[in-house]
């Protein structure tokens, strides 16, 4: 089967494109991270199945990163490369061309985001960069689809021949660069129609590219349009923070309000309606006092099945998964996916850069931060970004340590909600005021310097809402697969400990912990205990426990802090390694040890 190579810069639309020639359903958003690895599905070209490699975005083949080198060794075993350009910034575009037309590999170019060109003013002879380049070149607009099956056709004629002929896709010989006069290859250059295979210096790159985009581009005079003027503006701090508080503050409303509806109209009454009736006549098939009763029904609560307190495997492991957690998560993916093909996050990190360095950081960090308001795994995951390990483990810690993901969120505004948003605005309060503190903390203590941000920023455009809800279905399938299964485990996992008095045992040796430094109930270890497999239902049991407002600022602020679940405390051991992994532990049992304390003298 034949490889095909994906390439170009970040942020021109690389993963998009893969998604319309393969099918595989890949999350393309305007942030860093994206295709930090790479991503692998199979295309019909010229009748035959190959397989297309979607490389890391790179600027270029020095292999100065990890994110090259990559490239590079993927580079060595394709067969064929289509190289996505940015149509709306050619010249950077190019420098990764020249790359590739010095190694000798079959290729043709996707020139993308084509339509914001034309709406920019931007005028490429699509005819002569062809004969300037010697490949073939397809305007395209990935998230339409237009070009697509153009591209593929001129695909197939590389695979066919071993490379692209010029005569057969440009109409005209190859026009060499002024520095290929003096080069013994010149004329076999110009027999075989193939690109110059001598190995250039940047100099003489970067000549080259300009002289290209001069031959070929003509920008039209135009005024700025609105969403030029916004985006602007949001990278000034002047007018960009007050925009961020805006854009964050909107978001996360927007959020409770779509979630608590769904619950409220929707999810609850289906599950009322459709469910209960279920387990009710399972309920009264076994027998009450029996292990499977405890098993999946859980306990009676007044003679009848609680879905929030019974806490059995069928009643409130599903129960918590779909109706208390899913719709937020839902709601929380929907917003940050259109803040994502807006092209506002990259502008947020820029914005937040000065804070991250403050913390050993820089702005990328803010992507793995809100990510993990999503889900913490992810979160970790989207470390991979960061360039030293020592930013990977202050990045990683204070995501595990202060940042709730949304199903916990949910939680905490389902269970402490009632009592008043000002109870759970202290807790994001505090979480927040502890991941400065720790990251300026781990910042000094850490060796080792903060990089400077190189960060590219994708123009204001309007998401493609079919870009979107492939996106939303796929988080949402990631969320069934990967956190629904921890939440069954967790409440599973409860249960047989509570069936055999384990817990109960637990709790009164951890007793003088929870009632003289926390000030709870020595009930609530039961929690913390859940805690290391799925905090959101650890919340829920908090809510059994008829704590008080502060206590239960408390206990979650606690919960928030500790042990992770046991799915980001797995991803997080794959990603730091075993002993860094051991000093973020000890750093959150210390944190969570200390700021419990410290609450419950002060409230």
């Amino acid at each position: 089967m034949k490889r095909i190579l994906l390439m170009g810069n970040p942020n021109v639309g690389k993963s998009v494109v893969f998604s319309r020639l393969t099918g595989v359903r890949v999350i393309s958003a305007n942030y860093p991270g994206t295709t930090v690895e790479f991503a692998q599905g199979v295309m019909t070209v010229g009748g035959e199945r190959a397989l297309l490699i979607d490389a890391p975005g790179v600027y270029g083949l020095e292999a100065s990163c990890k994110a090259e080198e990559v490239a590079l060794d993927m580079l060595d075993q394709a067969d064929a490369v289509i190289n996505v350009a940015d149509a709306t910034n050619l010249e950077r575009s190019l420098h990764l061309t020249l790359h590739l037309l010095e190694k000798d590999v079959p290729f043709v170019m996707a020139l993308n985001i084509w339509d914001d060109a034309k709406h920019k003013g931007i005028e490429i002879d699509v005819d002569k960069l062809k004969r300037e380049l010697g490949v073939s070149v397809v305007p395209t607009v990935a998230v339409t689809g237009e070009g697509i099956r153009e591209l593929v056709d001129s695909l197939s004629v590389a695979l066919q021949d071993g490379r692209v002929k010029m005569r057969e896709l440009t109409g005209g010989p190859a026009k060499h660069s002024l520095y290929c006069a003096s080069c013994a290859m010149r004329s076999r250059c110009s027999e075989e129609a193939r690109p110059c295979p001598v190995p250039r210096t940047e100099e003489e790159r970067w000549t080259e590219v300009g002289r290209v985009v001069n031959a070929v581009q003509v920008l039209q005079h135009r005024h700025h349009t609105f969403l030029e003027v916004i985006g602007d503006a949001s990278v000034k701090p002047t007018t960009g923070i007050p925009i961020a508080v805006l854009v964050l503050c909107v978001s996360f409303a927007a959020i409770r309000l779509i979630g608590e509806g769904l619950i409220r109209l929707a999810f609850k009454p289906a599950f009322d309606a459709l469910w209960a009736p279920v387990l009710t006549r399972l309920s009264a098939a076994l027998d009450p006092n029996g292990f499977l009763h405890a098993m999946l029904i859980g306990s009676l609560i007044d003679g009848r099945i609680d879905f929030v307190q019974s806490f059995g495997l069928l009643s409130t492991g599903l129960f918590v998964a779909i109706t208390m957690v899913f719709p937020y998560v839902l709601a929380f993916y929907l917003a940050l996916g259109l803040l994502e093909d807006f092209g506002y996050l990259p502008r947020l990190a820029v914005l937040l850069d000065t804070l991250m360095h403050r913390m050993g950081l820089h702005g990328w960090a803010v992507i793995p931060m809100l990510l993990g308001l999503g889900c913490n795994v992810p979160g970790i995951m989207a470390t991979r970004m960061l360039e030293s390990p020592r930013e990977r483990m202050i990045a990683s810690t204070l995501v595990s340590i202060a940042v709730p993901c949304a199903s916990l969120q949910a939680m905490m505004w389902g269970i402490l909600g009632h009592h008043g948003a000002v109870y759970v605005a202290s807790i994001y309060f505090i979480l927040f005021i502890v991941w400065i503190v720790l990251g300026r903390i781990l910042n000094a203590v850490m060796e080792g310097n903060s990089p400077e941000l190189i960060l590219e920023i994708p123009p204001y455009r309007l998401p493609s809402m079919r870009a979107v809800s492939r996106k939303l279905w796929m988080r949402m399938a990631a969320y069934f697969k990967e956190a629904v299964p921890f939440v069954l485990l967790g409440v599973l996992v409860v249960n047989v400990l509570n069936y055999l008095n384990a817990l109960k045992i637990l709790a009164d040796a951890a007793a003088p912990l929870m009632t003289r430094v926390f000030g709870l109930p020595k009930e609530a270890v039961f929690a913390l205990v859940l805690g290391f497999l799925r905090k959101d239902v650890a919340v829920g049991m908090l809510g059994a426990l008829s704590l008080t407002p502060k206590q239960m600022i408390v206990s979650v602020t606690v919960l928030c802090m500790s042990f992770p679940c046991i799915a980001t405390f797995v991803v997080l051991a794959k990603e730091l390694g075993a002993r860094s992994l051991f000093k973020a532990t000890l750093i959150m049992l210390t944190v969570s040890l200390g700021v419990g304390a410290i609450l419950n003298l002060i409230l």
